[in-house]
């Protein structure tokens, strides 16, 4: 095997300027770089990337078109299966998904086949040309008497979108926000997915012709019982997971603590890292504990520390190997200055005249495996001890917003709220589908594109049997 070892490196922001700014960290491939990266791939009859890949991307197929320079050909293999290339390039785990399942990974490093994706993602986006074929209508784009309405336009949206688009489908996306986008918009720092980028790939799928009307909270001003009114034929509920979860320990309603879900959404969304240019600050003091171990944990932290703080705690309550958050993203978070206190859990938090003064944690030590398949975190007696803070984030997962639910007649869930589905991601509701993390609950980008894309075929079976 003569293949270089090693991935070819990533250029990325110096660390003592960008804990200044919200610019994003990864600079991305120069078309060299791509092109030397590109030529490490083995291009195996039996494409076991491929079967990582939640979407069924044709991996090698795009890599060896980039790799002889017909971007073209690349950009059309790509978009078969994937409407989001710039942003799956960027937060995917792929590490744990495509990658880790790369042959040349076996003995060397594995292709980076998310940077390379997010090359050509970049490059889709500056092409005036659209490369979308139809997979799913042989005469591509021809209209049909089908309406379909998607509620929400997180990833799982966009995609359902898309596919039913594809298909010939009159499809209109319901937003609850301002901006389209869900929670790549205002759940994913700047530095991490800059929301131009998810602003372009959304602007690419509405030049499909699919209509997207923002403000407008489903459940709430309309329910899924006016949306057939209105003469849709069938209804996607992507509205993802914005519930958030709590600690339930004393002093969690002092002032002072925020969840990940507010404080993301108002960096994010509401710019308040531009404050005074937007009027949406942010106030935090010198010393900032964030509670958690997953990707939204390390995108509170990593926020934080760009926000004039001193001190940016991570409480995590398992040891480091059994975070949930991307590799990346942990390498990133600890370059940065981030202090790790695994093996701990807060108690209470304390407060003096209402606002936050401290937290009281206590040392956990590894048990035998819960049901997700890790050690159990055991507390042990007497390890008590407190760390002096200005601020707590609490970032320990979400659930389904129960309002939709609760709003429409014969919609079941789950006990913790997720939406119940068949095998074909059809709801209680006849006519209306489901998936992404309103089905499942907190997930990674790419395993809701696969319910969008999943559900659209389904929804398509359902209206042509109607």
């Amino acid at each position: 095997m003569n293949k270089k070892p090693e991935k070819t490196p990533m250029r990325e922001q110096d660390i003592t300027e960008r804990i200044k700014n919200f610019s994003e960290v990864p600079l991305g491939y120069s078309e060299q770089e791509a092109h030397r990266e590109a030529e490490r791939c083995l291009q195996c009859s039996h494409k076991p990337c491929e079967s990582g890949c939640p979407v069924e991307v044709p991996i090698p197929d795009f890599i060896a078109a980039l790799r002889d320079g017909n971007y073209e050909k690349a950009a059309r293999a790509m978009l078969k299966k994937n409407y989001l290339p710039a942003i799956c390039g960027r937060v995917c785990p792929q590490a744990e998904q495509c990658e880790a399942r790369c042959v040349l990974g076996k003995q060397h490093e594995p292709v980076a086949i998310g940077r390379l994706e997010r090359f050509l993602g970049d490059w889709i986006m500056e092409q005036e040309e659209d490369f979308r074929e139809s997979p799913l209508n042989p005469e591509k784009n021809k209209d049909t008497a089908f309406r379909a309405a998607v509620v929400g336009s997180g990833p799982a949206g966009l995609t359902c979108a898309a596919e039913l688009a594809a298909f010939g489908c009159r499809v209109t996306i319901f937003e609850a926000f301002h901006e389209a986008g869900g929670v790549l918009k205002y759940g994913i720092p700047e530095f991490r997915l800059p929301g131009e980028v998810v602003s372009r790939e959304v602007e690419a799928i509405a030049g499909q012709g699919v209509e997207i009307k923002t403000n407008c909270i489903i459940g709430k001003t309309l329910t899924i019982d006016e949306l057939f009114d209105q003469d849709f034929d069938t209804v996607f509920i992507g509205s993802g997971a914005g519930l958030p979860r709590f600690l339930n320990i004393p002093g969690e309603n002092l002032a002072g603590v925020y969840t990940a879900n507010e404080f993301l959404t108002r960096i994010n969304l509401m710019k308040a890292f531009k404050f005074p240019e937007y009027k949406t600050p942010v106030r935090l003091g010198n010393r900032v504990a964030v509670v958690g171990g997953g990707n939204v944990a390390m995108d509170a932290a990593r926020s934080a520390k760009r926000l004039d703080t001193e001190k940016v705690y991570l409480i995590y309550r398992r040891t480091e190997e059994y975070m949930p958050a991307r590799r990346e993203e942990i390498e990133h978070a600890r370059e940065e200055g981030i202090e790790f206190m695994v093996l701990n859990s807060p108690r209470r938090i304390i407060g003096k005249e209402g606002q936050v003064r401290a937290v009281e944690c206590i040392e956990m030590e590894l048990g035998e495996e819960d049901d997700s398949g890790r050690p159990r975190p055991v507390p042990k007696p007497g390890s008590e001890w407190t760390l002096e803070i200005d601020n707590v984030i609490v970032a320990i997962g979400q659930t389904p917003n129960p309002l939709l639910a609760q709003n429409t007649p014969d919609l079941k869930t789950e006990e913790w709220g997720g939406i119940k589905v068949d095998d074909r991601l059809e709801t209680t509701r006849s006519g209306v589908f489901a998936g992404g993390d309103a089905v499942t609950g907190t997930a990674t980008v790419i395993q809701a594109m696969g319910a969008g894309k999943k559900a659209a075929q389904s929804m398509i079976e359902y209206m042509k049997n109607s």
